[in-house]
């Protein structure tokens, strides 16, 4: 009862962890972010709003 008990919960926990780290790719490549200004400007504040400004 134990060593099948045992079995489940590795099976479990491998497939929790392998979860854990596709979800986290998959994140990774939906969430790149490129440096590119829109093309669309549908707030009407131009780039100056999305960007700090330098203060040297």
């Amino acid at each position: 009862m134990f060593i099948i008990g045992f079995l489940i919960f590795i099976v479990y926990v491998y497939f929790l962890i392998w979860n854990i780290f596709y979800s986290t790719k998959k994140q990774r490549e939906e969430n790149r972010y490129n440096n590119q200004p829109d093309v669309l400007d549908s707030d009407g504040m131009g780039d100056f709003s999305r960007f700090p400004s330098d203060k040297n």
